[in-house]
């Protein structure tokens, strides 16, 4: 057997399929910090809870909006957080109204917005014909979602949204836009979509300098929309650790 081995070990050397030898970047990463995920209706460890159910105390103008059997109900103005975030993954589950009024942008609307000024919108989209980058899931005038996801009226709806903050230099010059990932019940809607600047109603996108970090808002189009489970986590680039160069360290 041992000779049948050898031979073996001589014929993959002679035709060149020799195991490879493992390649190691030699990068000392640190560990991944530990995060206990969430379940159907808690957050992962590290989020902070926008909206749980009892209160709206983290949202700016909270207090407008009625909050019964842990759901808030959109009324009178739109909300804001009180804390700012950049760089985020945002949960949060919506449900446009049981009753079905109105037709296009008059049924079922409202909007989540990054930074006070990049919508994503929300619609009642089951069977609701309106312009295409104005639907449910889309970046408001500037995309369309890939699909529509939507759920019946009245169902409760989930997007999981992956925002990156543009960024400017000291000058208010862009060096690199916004982008959004979001799925919709659980569907692919938008692939890192570039932004091309703020979603305004009344004319084109455009960039204009702001802070790192903005409010997330929650619109009021005047349709008493049902909200829960909001959730955000910061997100932060990894930090590329230098390789020790062995040369140096050794002087």
């Amino acid at each position: 057997m041992r000779g049948i081995g050898l031979v073996m070990a001589g014929w993959l050397l002679a035709t060149g399929l020799a195991p490879a030898q493992e390649y190691k970047s030699g990068i000392p990463w640190s560990e991944p910090k530990l995060v206990t995920p969430g379940t159907a209706s808690t957050a992962p460890s590290d989020a902070i809870v926008l909206f749980g159910g009892k209160d709206l105390s983290a949202w700016n103008n909270g207090d407008k909006w009625l909050v019964a059997d842990g759901v808030a109900t959109a009324a009178k103005t739109g909300i804001s957080t009180k804390e700012m975030f950049g760089d985020c993954q945002l949960h949060i589950e919506w449900a446009t109204p049981d009753k079905v009024e109105g037709a296009g942008q008059g049924r079922g609307n409202s909007g989540v917005y990054f930074m006070g000024r990049y919508e994503l919108q929300v619609l009642d989209s089951f069977q609701n014909p309106t312009y295409f980058d104005g639907q449910a899931g889309s970046i408001y005038k500037q995309y369309p979602p890939l699909v529509n996801a939507s759920r019946k009226p009245g169902e409760w709806q989930i997007y999981d949204v992956i925002f990156t903050a543009p960024r400017f230099d000291s000058s208010g010059k862009l060096l690199s836009p916004a982008y959004i990932t979001a799925l919709h019940n659980g569907v692919l809607i938008q692939n890192h979509a570039e932004l091309k600047g703020n979603t305004f109603f009344d004319r084109p996108p455009s960039y204009k300098a702001h802070p790192p970090k903005g409010t997330i808002d929650l619109q009021y189009h005047g349709n008493p929309m049902r909200f829960r489970n909001i959730w955000v986590r910061e997100l932060k680039p990894l930090t590329v650790p230098e390789k020790k160069n062995p040369v140096a360290d050794k002087k």
